[in-house]
């Protein structure tokens, strides 16, 4: 079967629906919370609390994956795989055992340690798979990630009634399959030989913790990587805070409970729709200009959010959301794909893990402060978000303003964005 994918173009699918099955563990209680909190006569903020506390996981994941050397040391399939497995079985976990404020908080924290092994290992196996057409690879990827986020919202609407405990199981089963189908297809035939630690190399404590950091050294991966931060900012505060944006505002008023949460499920969904467009786009502009303007455009429909949410009709809201949630993950791909093309294929999973570990650690912040921002302030609060696409704008300006940063082929530093396709 792996020889058949080899031949066809079959893999970069595959592993866009593998993290799509996988990631539906990342939001799988937040859809049952309400239930979940109740059980465990939990305050409603706890909501939040969880949140973070699988975001922290990722954090400390994806930096014992890079600033070890982790990323580059195992096949990333091997890593997938084993993560994907492990996440299914510290969610179930959440869902058989009877369960407590701090045994869900450590759980959560689990889960985040088994997701760091998901997505940037997942970026990795895209990349070692797809010769050309980086950007708009990376793109589908993103966007499965983006739908399995949204998932259990779907799941909610279609469990309704069923007990949150087999909602939370479903996720389980699916990240397992998502496991078998990676297992199945492996490395791609553009994947290095994992790097083996000698005792007087790579072991070292002071070179494991400078892997990944060296890539930063390189212009136009920081530019890329400081972009993403200011594209994180935003992202994850805003999805947390769907149901609350949905609900709160006019749009809200018009539905029914399942109707909120399905249109929350479409508003996050559409973020798959913005990836694939731009990846569509990315052959044709480059990465460097789609990732800038949609980080622009996720910017302005924060801005007309906050502006507006007051005086105008429900569709214009609902129109609006769905834009911003097409354009708020639509940059993510294409600022990975830039990063990529710039950083040496054997510093790519550590930069990759560590870009990620600093992105999610700037989430940290931003769910609590946003959500905190919402009970106080109420909707104006989404001015707090807005601070992420500019400054992730200028940061990235070195990049637009300088072609040759994004593509180190033409110094003879490695692959281009145009050698790729992106």
């Amino acid at each position: 079967m792996r020889a058949v994918l080899l031949r066809t173009p079959g893999a970069v699918p595959t592993i866009a629906a593998a993290q799509l099955l996988a990631t539906s563990l990342w939001f799988s209680a937040n859809s049952e919370a309400a239930r979940v909190l109740a059980a465990w006569h939990a305050p409603a903020q706890a909501l939040g609390w969880m949140s973070s506390a699988v975001q922290l996981g990722f954090i400390v994941g994806t930096l014992g994956l890079s600033l070890g050397g982790l990323a580059d040391r195992y096949r990333a399939s091997s890593v997938f795989v084993a993560s994907a497995c492990a996440g299914a079985l510290v969610n179930a976990w959440l869902a058989l055992s009877p369960g407590s404020l701090a045994s869900g908080l450590l759980n959560r924290w689990l889960l985040g340690l088994c997701l760091a092994g998901i997505y940037p290992l997942g970026m990795k196996l895209i990349v070692t798979w797809a010769a050309q057409g980086v950007g708009s690879a990376l793109a589908q990827l993103v966007a499965m990630l983006t739908l399995g986020t949204a998932l259990p919202q779907l799941l909610h609407v279609l469990g309704n009634g069923i007990s949150w405990h087999l909602v939370v199981l479903a996720a389980s089963l699916l990240a397992l399959v998502g496991a078998c189908m990676i297992g199945v297809l492996g490395d791609g035939p553009n994947a290095m030989a994992p790097r083996v630690a000698s005792r007087r190399g790579d072991s070292a404590l002071r070179q494991r913790f400078t892997v990944g950091l060296r890539a930063f050294g390189i212009p136009g991966f920081r530019s890329a990587a400081m972009g993403y931060f200011g594209h994180m900012w935003e992202l994850y505060a805003f999805w947390v805070a769907v149901p609350t944006l949905v609900g709160k505002c006019a749009l809200g008023r018009m539905l029914s409970p399942a109707g909120i949460w399905m249109t929350c499920f479409c508003v996050m969904a559409m973020g798959a729709v913005g990836c694939l467009a731009g990846g569509f786009m990315s052959r044709r502009f480059g990465s460097p200009r789609v990732a800038a303007a949609a980080l622009a455009l996720s910017g302005l429909c924060c801005a007309a959010f906050a502006l507006t949410w007051r005086d105008v009709g429900p569709w214009w809201l609902l129109g609006l959301l769905l834009l911003w949630g097409a354009a708020v993950v639509a940059d993510s791909p294409q600022f990975s794909a830039v990063a990529a093309a710039t950083c040496p294929p054997d510093l790519l999973g550590s930069a990759l893990a560590l870009q990620n570990s600093i992105g999610f650690a700037l989430t940290v912040v931003a769910i609590p402060a946003f959500g905190s921002s919402l009970l106080r302030y109420g909707l104006d609060a989404t001015w707090l978000l807005l601070p992420g696409p500019i400054l992730g704008l200028v940061a990235f300006l070195p990049v637009l303003q300088c072609p040759d940063l994004a593509n180190p082929a033409r110094r003879g530093e490695g692959p281009s964005l145009e050698s790729t396709g992106s």
